[in-house]
């Protein structure tokens, strides 16, 4: 048999949970003190967009992940978990990082954002090894162009898991730790244009659902999270040049991408960082619920 029905009388009886936002006595929350007087101009610029604490960066071995981890380690971040599905292809990218950075615990963690125990287990061993979890990255993920009769379950199923799912279950397990802290932290999760309008040629209705529910998830986890000081953004990149838009395939796709934006190029994966650290520093303090649009402006049209 099958579980009982909900009654009637079940359902009408219900009492609603109650989400508790934060309050302006919250230290989690309020304004960080000002700036010290003492500092030069050059060292209260230095320090608005100062990285602190430890970071995890999911998809950290691709180019933008790579990117973005360099980024916040040039900004003073003091550790970095890199997690990935495809560890051993970027070893010399991690040796350079740790070469580049020898003052900062780099670590690796072969992760599949789609295992729920993968993910907890890698982000509660990232933890004891660096001492605290501060700041989220998400940029795992995978793009899937197919016209929307021709896609079989599985093919939509993996691209949700991988996407939307996979960034939920690592933004879950971090925001856990942050709650045990008492620190408060940042979460950055990566949309894309797409989650906010059609690309044009190729057909992609699954990876453009998968970015366009991320928004909705960041929204909602900023509203609830906020009173544990864990601040909840996204990133929506346009087309970047990167490994997955490559390839004599894509030729006239990229032709269509070039002549739609008024920049009339992709962008470069350096150009993510910006965004990423003013999110993850102090001057992003009172940033909770945004999505920044990084695409040249190809999404004004």
């Amino acid at each position: 048999m099958g579980p009982t029905p909900t009654s009637r009388d079940d359902l009408t009886s219900r009492v609603l949970p109650q989400m508790i936002l934060s309050d302006k006595s919250n230290p989690l929350t309020r304004p960080y003190s000002p700036l010290s007087s003492d500092l030069t101009v050059a060292q209260r610029a230095a320090a608005r967009f100062s990285v602190r604490g430890n970071a995890i960066v999911t998809g950290g071995c691709g180019s933008l992940g790579i990117e973005a981890a360099r980024a916040l380690l040039e900004h003073g971040a003091s550790g970095v978990s890199l997690f990935d599905v495809n560890l051993a292809q970027a070893q010399d990218i991690v040796d350079r990082l740790r070469s580049d950075f020898p003052s900062a615990t780099i670590i690796t963690k072969k992760v599949d954002v789609r295992d729920q125990q993968v993910v907890q287990a890698a982000v509660a061993e990232t933890a004891d090894e660096l001492g605290s979890l501060d700041i989220l990255l998400c940029f795992a993920g995978v793009v899937a162009c197919n016209h929307a009769l021709d896609i079989a379950l599985e093919e939509w199923k993996r691209t949700l898991d991988i996407n939307t799912t996979g960034s939920w279950l690592c933004a879950q397990a971090v925001a856990e730790q942050m709650v045990q802290q008492g620190t408060g932290g940042s979460i950055i999760f990566t949309a894309s244009i797409s989650g906010h309008s059609v690309n044009f040629p190729q057909p992609q209705v699954s990876y453009n659902v998968s970015k366009g529910a991320l928004l909705q998830l960041k929204s909602s986890l900023a509203a609830e999270w906020a009173r544990y000081g864990i601040r909840i953004n996204s990133i929506s990149p346009g087309y970047m040049d990167t490994i997955l838009n490559e390839g004599e395939g894509l030729e006239e796709a990229r032709r269509l991408w070039y002549s739609r934006n008024p920049m009339g190029r992709m962008g470069d994966p350096s150009e993510l960082t910006g965004a990423v650290v003013l999110l993850c520093s102090r001057a992003g303090r009172y940033i909770n619920g945004a999505d920044i649009i990084v695409d040249g402006g190809g999404s004004v049209f």
